[in-house]
Formats: C-alpha cells, structure tokens, sequence
C-alpha cells in the first residue's frame, strides 16, 4: 500500500528526481523518506483517529491546500531561478543539508491531508477492517507503508542517480527550468483546485 500510493509523480516526485540529479542519490533519497514518514502518518491516521482528525482537517482542507500550494509554487520558482554551479560545489564540499532535505518534503506531503482518503481507499480495497484490527497489526500495518513508501522511493532515486553522471550543467540548468515549472503548475493547479471547490460549496 505504501508502494502504490507513493508510485504517483506528483510534485514531490518531481521534486526528489530533480534533486537527485542536480544533488547526489542522498538528497533525493532523504526527500522521499520525508514523504514515506507523512504517508506512514497519513496512514495512521486513516486507520486509528480517522473520524477524530477529518472533522479538524474537513473545515480547514481549503486553507490548507491553497497554504502547501502556496509553498510548491515557492519551491518551484526557487528551482527555476537556482544557481547550477553553486549548487553543484555545495555538493562536492560536502555542505548539502539532508536534514534539510528530509524536513522540506516530510512538511509539503503533510500540507495535503487529503491524502488520508487514498489510504482509507487502499485498506478498504484489500479488506483492512479498521475498526477489528488491532493495535499490533495496525502498527504492523503502518509500518509495512513506511517500509513500501521507502522502497519505492530508493528505487526511483538509485534509478535516476545512475543517470546523474551524463547530465553536463547546461543540462541540469534546463532540467531545472522544466522541473521547476512543473512544480511551479502543479502548486498552482492545487491552489485552482481548492478555491473552485471551496466557491462551490
């Protein structure tokens, strides 16, 4: 479960691909391990305070939403105007903050709390009763999404750092172009997103 709701390339994604090819297989790795944690949280949520935390969240989703699309736009025109050069000698000094990393991307993922509806969807559709399970398999349970979300993000990450050697700084300037817009458009699709709906309603 934690494999396939990480598998989407949303704007995380393209995040964590980016830094691994303008940064080292170690950034890119620790910006999908932030996004595991909230999943695995999102997880948790989904199955032991489900009805508590969506009463909080559903009157406030809009303000959250325009809030973590806000702060993608941000990321995304940061990444667009980034210095190649500089960036690339903060990695080989060694100065690259993983901490950093892994905070950034663990606080965008928590921004959309909406994502606790995938997992409620995925452990309905493999039968998880919430309400039988008990505390032991439902720690094993969130546990197995930390493990899956982990996994999918190591793969992807070695992946693109197999490539990481080809790309010259000409190319990691477009590529941050390209991955800063479309992060840049996704933030602002979200933003779009929760404005109509919040007009709807």
């Amino acid at each position: 479960m934690g494999l396939m709701g990480s598998i989407p390339l949303g704007p995380i994604g393209v995040l964590c691909i980016q830094r691994t090819l303008s940064g080292k297989f170690r950034s890119g790795f620790a910006s999908g391990l932030g996004a595991a944690t909230a999943d695995s949280l999102f997880a948790s949520i989904a199955l032991f305070c489900y009805s508590l935390v969506m009463s909080f969240i559903e009157s406030r989703m809009t303000l959250l939403t325009v809030i973590g699309g806000l702060i993608i736009v941000g990321m995304g025109i940061s990444i667009f105007f980034k210095k190649t050069k500089v960036h690339i000698r903060h990695n080989r000094t060694g100065r690259k903050k993983i901490l950093k990393d892994y905070i950034s991307t663990l606080f965008l993922t928590l921004t959309n709390p909406a994502y606790i509806l995938v997992f409620i969807a995925l452990f309905t559709s493999v039968g998880i009763d919430k309400g039988g399970l008990s505390p032991a398999m439902g720690v094993l349970t969130v546990l197995g999404v930390l493990c899956g979300a982990s996994a999918w993000w190591f793969v992807l990450t070695f992946s693109i750092d197999l490539l990481r050697k080809k790309f010259r700084p000409r190319h990691l300037v477009m590529l941050n172009r390209i991955a800063g817009t479309l992060i840049t458009v996704l933030g602002l699709l979200a933003i779009i997103s929760a404005v109509t709906e919040a007009v709807k309603i």
